[in-house]
């Protein structure tokens, strides 16, 4: 695992409805060492595994090659079952299986997924050790501080996912009662790096370079995840390599490069996904526009827009009403 994650690394996370191929690829390009699917129900695929929306998040943009896929799930055999196929279905593309052990929401937490497995470690170390023993790429594991602060145990838990076969871990260092509410906990981070022996990932509250670079320092991180900092700035990744490796700030992009990639986003995503595409679009342009002049604006009209024709037309001209600012 540790090729795949030189130190230093600055990865794309996992977020579902976001981390499309398409956006996936831009932030490849940007700089992105790693990127990841968005999380996958093993249970979804076992039952329906020809699904569209599953399919879509087994497509693979070759710019990105090897990618991370993230399954979710309870049941070890079944899960197991589900990575092998994958790994054997897609082999050139899949560079590691993570296991998503984090994940806040209540529909997922009720059947005893995401980071509800912080409740069970036997289960989580158990579902390692078959994915593990059922494939010939690393298996890996995201989870959290712990369920609340009176169960916070994430050193714990990371010796187990460790003992159990895992090949790198990722955490993010809120608990699960704090969703994305608060400030992350860096200092966890730090602790699960120094009790571990795999490469750790450090993930909460990256959203700028500096961010980045300041995880790394503080945290001894192998890598750090850029999740909701990547929304609307895939740069982040151009710009956090460029300060971790030569010390070198660069300049934010300008309006038009914010604009134009955003038009380059939605002709890839409709590319992907087709025409109703467009929709899924919405709020990525919302991203990409954050704080420029008009903003709000353009984001009442985009969100009536029905076609990349319409979407490409108000892009442009908000480029041109931007250029007319000087902006």
């Amino acid at each position: 695992m540790r090729e795949l994650l030189p130190p230093g690394s600055v990865v794309l996370g996992p977020m579902a409805g976001v981390t499309e191929a398409p956006f996936r690829g831009i932030c490849k390009r940007m700089g992105a060492t790693l990127t990841y699917t968005e999380m996958i129900s093993a249970k979804g695929l076992h039952y329906n595994p020809d699904a569209r929306v599953s399919r879509a998040m087994l497509t693979f943009d070759p710019a990105e090659t090897p990618c991370a896929v993230q399954l979710f799930g309870s049941e070890p055999a079944l899960m197991a079952e589900q990575a092998a196929r994958i790994v054997a279905e897609y082999c050139q593309h899949v560079a590691c299986i993570d296991i998503n052990m984090g994940c806040p929401v209540t529909k997922v937490v009720s059947n005893g997924e995401g980071s509800a497995l912080m409740r069970t470690p036997e289960l989580a170390a158990e579902i390692v050790g078959k994915l593990a023993e059922a494939v010939r790429v690393p298996v890996t594991v995201k989870f959290r501080k712990g369920w609340d602060e009176a169960n916070a145990n994430a050193v714990e838990f990371a010796r187990a996912m460790e003992a159990a076969g895992a090949s790198a871990l990722c955490i993010h260092g809120r608990t699960r009662q704090q969703f994305y509410r608060g400030t992350a906990d860096w200092d966890v981070i730090a602790s699960v790096k120094a009790a571990v022996g795999v490469p750790v990932i450090g993930s909460g509250d990256v959203f700028s370079a500096a961010d980045a670079k300041a995880m790394l320092d503080r945290t001894g991180a192998d890598a750090v995840m850029v999740a909701r900092g990547a929304q609307g700035n895939p740069w982040i990744f151009r710009e956090a390599r460029a300060l971790i490796d030569h010390g070198e700030v660069l300049a934010p992009p300008s309006a038009f490069e914010r604009v134009e990639m955003a038009r380059e986003h939605a002709r890839a995503l409709v590319a992907f996904g087709g025409e109703h595409a467009v929709a899924r679009m919405r709020k990525h342009v919302g991203w990409y526009i954050t704080g420029m002049p008009g903003a709000s604006h353009v984001r009442e009209r985009v969100n009536h827009i029905g076609s990349s024709a319409e979407l490409d037309s108000l892009l442009i001209e908000y480029r041109e009403y931007l250029a007319e600012r000087g902006e």
